[in-house]
């Protein structure tokens, strides 16, 4: 019978428990401190496995400091996250956007409906200051960099959407950088009709991928 070595029973035990916490019947979506937990846990096996493959000497001991190091950089990460999207959800004043709070990153969408007259791309003046908003709470943490993705509904040409759907995410780009987020910070992509979220034979789908998405993400 060949057996573990203790790292990698310890990398092992630290999946099992990973996947046992973050199965969806075990998590409470009442808990405002969910996606914390989830980051130390997440950064906690992260930082085994790189404990696990390191030139340590002593391969416990390298796992089980990584772990470590990586469960509280991952807990800060989603605290940070926590906390950015309850500032973001009462900051946000217009009814559709909508923010998702993935553990790693934020996504606050806007929908093309609301942002933009049909096949324009200048964002209309109601959304200008939620935009600005976002552009103020991203001058508040300067460790995020930011991704501003424009997508459309599969109406018309491949490529046209494409051209529109990037033309849509610098508008909006426009407007972070005029409220005083710096252009290094900020990747603008379109993504035309390749990313839906909802099916495109409804019209309630296609409304639901017309969309742009500013998406931050934590550098450290």
């Amino acid at each position: 019978m060949k057996f573990l070595s203790t790292p990698t029973a310890v990398a092992l035990c630290a999946a099992i428990t990973l996947g046992a916490c973050t199965d969806p019947a075990r998590i409470d979506p009442g808990d405002p401190h969910q996606k914390t937990k989830q980051g130390a846990l997440i950064g906690g096996l992260l930082g085994a496995g790189i404990g696990a493959i390191s030139g340590a000497d002593n391969k416990t001991t390298a796992v089980l400091g990584g772990a470590a190091l990586g469960a509280f950089a991952g807990a800060a990460i989603g605290d940070s996250l926590d906390r950015q999207e309850a500032e973001l959800r009462r900051d946000l004043a217009s009814d559709g956007i909508t923010i998702t709070n993935t553990g790693d990153r934020l996504i606050v969408s806007l929908p093309n409906d609301i942002t933009f007259a049909t096949d324009s791309f200048e964002v209309r003046p109601g959304l200008r200051a939620d935009v600005n908003r976002v552009a103020a709470h991203l001058n508040r943490y300067p460790d995020m960099t930011v991704r501003v993705v424009g997508h459309t509904d599969s109406e018309g040409e491949a490529a046209y959407n494409i051209g529109l759907s990037k033309r849509r995410a610098n508008a909006v780009a426009d407007i972070l950088q005029a409220g005083g987020v710096s252009y290094d910070r900020i990747v603008t992509i379109g993504r035309g009709e390749e990313e839906p979220i909802a099916s495109n034979l409804t019209a309630e789908g296609k409304a639901r991928n017309r969309r742009v998405e500013i998406v931050m993400i934590p550098t450290g």
